[in-house]
């Protein structure tokens, strides 16, 4: 399994966007400060996660999140 995920920093309410194959060691990498991209805003808490089977389809769904509609699809339907 993959998973979509969304982060919400508990420092500033900014949000990442991720997939991982493991959930728990990827939010616990995020707050360990592992991550160089997001260990400013650290702590995070997952706010929303999705599971696909397909590697190919997680990564897809996660480019969508990222664009600009998918963010309007993200404020308006998942958070």
């Amino acid at each position: 399994m993959y998973y979509v995920y969304i982060l919400q920093s508990q420092k500033d309410d900014s949000r990442y966007i991720g997939v991982t194959a493991d959930l728990k060691k990827r939010l616990y990498q995020h707050n360990a400060g592992i991550s160089t991209y997001s260990n400013k805003k650290r702590p995070y808490k997952i706010i929303w996660y999705a599971a696909f089977i397909s590697k190919e389809t997680a990564y897809a769904f996660e480019k969508y999140l990222k664009s600009s509609s998918g963010y309007a699809f993200t404020k308006k339907h998942l958070i």
